[in-house]
């Protein structure tokens, strides 16, 4: 078997709607070899991992897998599977579904691909996968390459070994997994619908797009203020401010050395508690000091945390912890300290060892609970009982571990929501909002949580920023309380509109259109094309900027009211998309354009790959689709949401067909473009009010206007809206750059446009002859990237034999792995088999030389073309060109 390529699809991609990973598998002989050829593979793989078996796989069933694998697969499939395996059995546990399809006129090559939840772990485990297919062959049949094309770690030893693997993908999902907080709030916000976007490698992380966006770090929230953690953050500082509203507090005060602790704790009275003035998950923490020495320690231990101790008043009672959320309770639990239970038969240490075999019990904070861990205050704790780790206390005996509750340091928790005392609660939401935060975790100390502690005695002992939700979650005992849903309810996250825009020709003009649109009616617009990423009309980023990290850039920024997104084939089959579903997905059209690039062998596979954007939209947004092109007409059975349809021919069938069923559709009909829906019908505009169609010569923008208007309509925007923008958008190069800009302050007018394929140059070469003037002449600088195919070229070349009188090919910078000059040689032949002679045909190989040569060749009364790929820089060229003194003569 050999790996010959590997991919991640970040978001929806052309195979799935979720984000996977991809490697291209060569299995070579074993193509030859299904699972059920292969002596004891089944039975060994079973044995090794027999959960893999229980899979639905194809058939829908438990087991469904096992059958298959018995039945005779292929191991690329088998791969697959054994992917998402491991990765649940790592801890990955809402990762299920994988693909492996056969790559086209390539025998025994597959694309396997299956879902993760982090890439790198994800990368592992196809890596590990492969290799345990592997250990399971035959020596004859054994033997994989490329491996370190999937992932290359220095935690996989060469010689494959399941349980290190195993052991190392483990240690990569506690590395790269969010804790239960976080975790909490991912999952809200997805039982809400709204994208979830990971911002770092620990836990920030943004719910929503744009605007409407939230960020949050643990129970940290954009919300939460600086003033509030700081004060929570000085005991001390908390305790004054709580005394101050008449909250029970422990009186105590903060000193710098030992002796000091110990005169303190003399004026106050024991038993008393020393913790460090700014310590937390109980690091530190000393309580229920009867005497001088045990303060001394206590003292000791805090200072190890911080330089200064507080020393304070022991209140008598369980410790609680309660959730207040936005001034209101959302949750209590009673933390219990880590301990075990007696039995007359283990030791201490066999106890604590059961107990920490609790499946609900991991290593940090990823886990319900924490494993107790012995340490010296274990010990301490122990003797101070008269016991050690090798004792065997007797049976029903409590032994405690910790003097604290802290769940980090394996305790366990109660809810006692429903049974707490008004008054508690009460203090506990005066607390929260004293403070000054917008979550807190109120430390609260009651002999009796049903009973007012004015009654009982105890009170607040601490405020706590960014308390963890594990114990509320999950409580050990009671009901597990959704205590996220709360929170965002407080924030508010949500989505911003987003348009997505692909096809094969028009894509940035019309995606410029509809920005224009929404700017003209007030909104922060963020778009990307291929000249950049703008928000709110200032360019942010330059260059191609139509793939995915593009989007995701405006998606994050939190000004961004609106996205309109030009997606590009590239950055589909490459990485998939950087949203997770659009409100408004347009393609507007499909002709022959990179086929031969990226597996894209025929236009039914491009028009399949450029179907995502129709197929990621939202339940309830809009698919936009141009019903004069086959190939899209083709992808409204797979569309998401409702489908619109835009046309210059409304007479055909299938446009008559959707506006009789009450559906959206934008035609033109004669020189007005007419909106239909819900069985009405309105006119917009004349296409002669839109000034990028050249009164309506440039047909190519009457589309792209008939595409945007039924974009906009489709989310939403009010006709008048739509007119209004429409009426003021231009093919200036500063509303439109590289998309037919006329520059005419030369004694020959010069047009930039970015035709840069057969389809586009035929477009372009009907509005070229409707505006070339009486014996002028049509120049033309035209070239086309060198990854297209030969014929491709070619072709460019006899279009362009067909539209100007003079032509320079040029190819700098598009050579695109070519030999130098073999782009231009191919459009050469294309053009001199159209019938251009030699004489009116010019190479020039770089771009500022070839627009430099093309100038040059201008006349009075005729129309020069620049096809250009460096737009700004060509732009700026044409503006400072300074023609020859013989032009001005004739």
């Amino acid at each position: 078997m050999r790996v010959l390529e590997r991919g991640v699809y970040r978001g929806p991609n052309i195979y799935s709607l979720r984000p996977m990973v991809r490697f291209m598998l060569d299995l070579g002989p074993l193509e030859q070899r299904p699972s059920n050829t292969i002596d004891g593979f089944t039975e060994r793989l079973l044995t090794l991992l027999p959960s893999v078996g229980q899979h639905h796989c194809s058939l829908g069933v438990p087991g469904g897998f096992e059958r298959r694998l018995r039945d005779g697969t292929w191991l690329g499939h088998v791969t697959e599977h054994v992917a998402l395996e491991l990765q649940t059995l790592a801890g990955e546990t809402t990762v299920h579904k994988g693909k492996t399809r056969s790559v086209p006129k390539r025998p025994g090559v597959y694309n396997v691909m299956f879902e993760y939840r982090d890439e790198r772990v994800g990368l592992m485990a196809g890596r590990l996968a492969l290799q345990l297919v592997n250990s399971l062959l035959p020596s004859d049949l054994a033997g994989v390459r490329g491996l370190d094309m999937i992932c290359k770690d220095d935690a996989l030893s060469a010689e494959f070994d399941f349980e290190s693997g195993l052991t190392a993908l483990r240690k990569l999902v506690r590395r790269t997994s969010l804790g239960p907080t976080t975790m909490s709030f991912v999952e809200e916000a997805r039982r809400r619908g709204l994208p979830v976007m990971r911002l770092d490698e620990f836990s920030l992380v943004q719910i929503g797009y744009g605007r409407a966006a939230k960020r949050i770090r643990a129970s940290i929230t954009e919300g939460t203020s600086h003033l509030g953690v700081t004060a929570a953050g000085d005991k001390n500082l908390t305790k004054s401010l709580l005394a101050d509203i008449g909250v029970p507090v422990p009186r105590g005060v903060v000193v710098k050395d030992v002796e000091e602790a110990v005169r303190a704790a003399s004026r106050l009275g024991f038993p008393v508690v020393t913790k460090p003035l700014d310590g937390n998950h109980g690091r530190g923490v000393s309580v229920n000091l009867k005497d001088a020495s045990e303060v001394r320690a206590g003292f000791e231990l805090a200072a190890s945390v911080s330089p200064s101790v507080i020393v304070e008043q022991f209140f008598v009672g369980d410790d609680h912890r309660i959730l207040v959320v936005g001034g209101q309770v959302i949750a209590a639990a009673r933390r219990v300290p880590a301990h075990v239970v007696g039995d007359g038969t283990r030791t201490v240490q066999e106890l604590v060892d059961e107990v920490n075999r609790d499946p609900r019990r991991g290593d940090g904070h990823e886990q319900v609970m924490t494993k107790i861990k012995i340490d010296r205050s274990v010990r301490e704790l122990l003797r101070e009982q008269g016991l050690s780790l090798r004792d065997v206390p007797e049976a029903g005996r409590h032994v405690r571990l910790r003097g604290t509750a802290n769940l980090s340091t394996g305790g366990t928790a109660i809810d006692v929501t429903d049974a707490m005392h008004p008054e508690n609660a009460m203090m506990a939401r005066r607390a929260a909002l004293a403070v000054g935060l917008d979550v807190a975790g109120i430390d609260f100390l009651a002999p009796d949580i049903t009973r007012s502690v004015r009654e009982t005695g105890g009170g607040i002992v601490e405020v706590n920023a960014a308390p963890g939700f594990r114990m509320h979650l999950q409580p050990s005992e009671g009901t597990p309380r959704n205590v996220a849903k709360p929170v965002l309810d407080l924030l508010k996250p949500g989505r911003i509109p987003i348009l997505a825009v692909t096809g094969t020709n028009g894509k940035s003009t019309t995606a410029r259109m509809i920005a224009h649109v929404y700017a003209s009616s007030g909104k922060i617009v963020g778009f990307t094309s291929t000249t950049g990423v703008y928000v709110g009309g200032e360019r942010v980023t330059t260059g191609d900027a139509t793939g995915p990290k593009s989007a995701r850039i405006v998606l994050r920024d939190p000004l961004v009211e609106v996205a309109v997104l030009e997606t590009a084939r590239g950055g589909m089959l490459r990485e998939g998309l950087g949203y997770d579903f659009a409100d408004v997905g347009g393609v507007l059209n499909v002709s022959a354009d990179h086929l031969g690039l990226g597996g894209i062998l025929t236009l039914e596979q491009l028009a399949w790959a450029k179907s995502l954007v129709a197929r990621a939209v939202r339940r309830r947004g809009c698919t936009v689709l141009n019903a004069d092109d086959p190939h899209t007409v083709r992808m409204a059975r797979r569309a998401g949401g409702r489908v619109a349809f835009f046309s210059q021919r409304p007479d055909a069938n299938i446009v008559r067909g959707h506006i009789e069923q009450g559906g959206l559709a934008v035609v033109r009909e004669g020189e007005d473009i007419v909106v239909y829906r819900h069985g009405e019908r309105e006119v917009l505009m004349s296409v002669c009010d839109i000034p990028a169609t050249l009164a309506g010569l440039a047909r190519f923008n009457v589309e792209n206007a008939l595409a945007a208007t039924a974009m906009c309509v489709g989310q939403g925007l009010a006709l008048d809206v739509v007119r209004r923008g429409l009426s003021t958008f231009t093919s200036s190069f500063e509303q439109n750059p590289g998309r037919l800009n006329f520059f005419d302050e030369l004694p020959f007018r010069v047009l930039l446009d970015y035709a840069h394929n057969p389809a586009s140059l035929e477009a372009q070469r009907e509005l070229l002859h409707s505006l070339r003037t009486p014996g002028g002449r049509l120049i033309g600088m035209v070239s086309v990237p060198g990854d297209r195919r030969d014929d491709d070229i070619r072709e460019v070349g006899t279009i362009a034999a067909r539209t100007f009188d003079e032509i320079v090919f040029r190819e700098g910078p598009d050579g695109r792995g070519r030999p130098r000059g073999e782009v231009m040689d191919l459009l050469r032949e294309g053009a001199l088999s159209a019938g251009s002679e030699q004489e009116h045909l010019r190479l020039v190989l770089e771009e500022q030389d070839a627009v430099e040569e093309t100038l040059r060749l201008g006349r009075p009364g005729d129309l020069v073309v620049i096809m250009p790929t460096k737009v700004d820089e060509v732009w700026a060229q044409i503006r400072s060109f300074r023609p020859n003194v013989e032009v001005h003569g004739d």
